[in-house]
């Protein structure tokens, strides 16, 4: 077993970070995540939830929107992006994104 950390390892530890209450720790912990794999989704999508519940909006919409980027054909995607942008008072984007995720659901 070595010791090095994996993105999983550093991901568990940020959302541990989380749910103690130190958002600010949670999100350099998930930064440290994207250093290491650009495209870790998990870490796209609870950094984005940090981000918005720090008020950074226009990190937390990026990384929503990475995430959509990166899961093209999970309508699940698009509906997180949609909360995220309706809790940042986005709601025309909000709309939009929930819009997609309908019409990707349907085809399901």
């Amino acid at each position: 077993m070595n010791s090095m950390s994996t993105p999983a390892s550093l991901y568990d530890e940020a959302v541990k970070i989380y749910e103690g209450g130190n958002i600010e720790q949670a999100v350099e912990k998930l930064n440290e995540v994207l250093a290491m794999d650009e495209s870790y989704t998990l870490a796209h999508s609870a950094i984005a939830v940090y981000y918005q519940k720090l008020g950074k909006f226009d990190d937390a919409i990026a990384h929503a929107t990475k995430v959509t980027e990166l899961e093209p054909d999970d309508h699940f995607s698009y509906l997180q992006l949609s909360v995220i942008c309706q809790r940042c008072g986005r709601i025309h984007e909000a709309e939009d994104a929930l819009a997609k995720a309908h019409s990707m659901g349907q085809g399901k």
